[in-house]
This record gives structure tokens, C-alpha cells and sequence, in this order.
């Protein structure tokens, strides 16, 4: 049975942050972990700016806040396991022997 040849796998695009980490010196990743806290904290200050709105009675919607303070939450978790990770990763290599 032949099925015919085998085509090649075509690769998505990176991003360019994606492809900046691969520069000596790592200002890429030094970038884009920079990016991704201050979305983090955009996030987190956006969700605060939404509580305080609705608290007030400045007509926000309490389906909006719940969405906002998720929002934050869930980025914040995920980054903080991108941390742990690279923090893993990084004593892994330190703990290798040359």
C-alpha cells in the first residue's frame, strides 16, 4: 500500500518576540517577559479601576467586574507559572555538571 510521499510540515509564523529571544544577550526574552508583566499589572489596574466604578454606583455592570477581576486573575496565574518555570528550568541548569 503506498500512500504517496511524505510533504513537509509547514511551521507557523513566530512572533517577533518569539523570534528576538533567539539574539545573543537574551533581550528578547528579557522583553518579553517584561511585556507580559505589565499586561499583567495593566490587567490587575484595569479590574481595581472597574470594582471601584461599580462600588461607587458609576453604572458599571456587575457582569463586568466579574469579567475584569478573571481577566486579571487568570493572567496572573499564568504568569506566575511561566515564572516557575523558567525558575525551575534555570536551577535545573545550575545544577548540571560540566
Amino acid at each position: 500500500m503506498n500512500a504517496g510521499p511524505i510533504n513537509p510540515v509547514s511551521w507557523p509564523k513566530l512572533p517577533e518576540m518569539v523570534r528576538g529571544a533567539a539574539q545573543p544577550g537574551g533581550e528578547g526574552f528579557q522583553a518579553a517577559m517584561k511585556d507580559a508583566l505589565g499586561t499583567v499589572n495593566q490587567l490587575g489596574q484595569e479590574s481595581a479601576r472597574v470594582t471601584e466604578r461599580f462600588l461607587n454606583g458609576e453604572g458599571e455592570e456587575i457582569h463586568s467586574v466579574i469579567m475584569a477581576d478573571q481577566k486579571a486573575s487568570v493572567s496572573f496565574d499564568l504568569f506566575l507559572q511561566v515564572r516557575n518555570k523558567v525558575v525551575q528550568a534555570y536551577q535545573e541548569v545550575m545544577r548540571m555538571q560540566v
